[in-house]
């Protein structure tokens, strides 16, 4: 794993935005276009604007979901909502932004449709180019927590979480984001620092210490750092 760790937030956002536009990229230039998939949380809010301000052939970028609170589609929990209102979202065609349909009745049918799109638009197994992953305080990423059996899935690339605080979450499985070509793990603040220590240290007991690590590299600002 590669570690970047910027001089302040906005150099960190900077540098983790024009990481994933290179990437990406390199995608279209290979591949004819780019799949990309980020995750929920307050924290890459300000990364996505400087991301969409980079120059890209946006018209073929596709963005698709790591995880999803199965709340009503107005319900600010929903990553969607927030993902929506981002310029990133904005320079995407409609049609190639992908939700996890947590308005489905059924969860795993849910999870089920939701492993079908991504296999639809990135192979069959899918590989998405980029996956933007965050860490909690705790070492949880995308919805996979410790003590959940879905952190041990290796079937199945799409699954329905345990109630965390009252709520389910739909979320990419270990076997999606360690299939990705690159993952990139995006954290700032020193609330994040332990958990990110742990990663730096390859610490299997949390949830992101169990990512695969050959095509990864975090961006932290120095609050944050190991």
């Amino acid at each position: 794993m590669d570690w970047v760790t910027g001089e302040d937030v906005a150099t960190t956002e900077r540098a983790a935005a024009e990481f994933i536009a290179t990437r990406l990229r390199e995608a279209i230039a290979a591949r004819g276009r780019a799949m990309l998939a980020v995750s929920g949380g307050r924290t890459p809010w300000n990364m996505f604007g400087r991301l969409a301000d980079c120059a890209l052939e946006w018209n073929a970028v596709h963005l698709f979901q790591v995880d999803e609170r199965i709340v009503p589609a107005d319900d600010d929990a929903r990553n969607w909502k927030h993902l929506l209102a981002t310029p990133l979202a904005a320079r995407i065609p409609p049609a190639q932004r992908h939700p996890m349909p947590v308005e489905v009745d059924d969860p795993e049918l849910a999870a089920t449709r939701y492993a079908t799109t991504l296999a639809a638009a990135c192979g069959d197994p899918p590989v998405l180019d980029v996956v933007h992953l965050g860490i909690g305080d705790d070492g949880h990423t995308a919805s996979l927590f410790a003590g959940d059996p879905l952190l041990d899935e290796a079937a199945r690339d799409v699954g329905v979480s345990l109630p965390r605080e009252g709520i389910r979450r739909i979320t990419l499985t270990r076997p999606a984001l360690d299939r990705a070509r690159h993952v990139v793990w995006f954290a700032l603040g020193a609330a994040r620092q332990r958990a990110v220590a742990r990663l730096f240290a390859a610490d299997r007991s949390i949830p992101a210490g169990r990512v695969a690590r050959e095509r990864a590299t975090c961006f932290t600002d120095p609050a944050a750092a190991p």
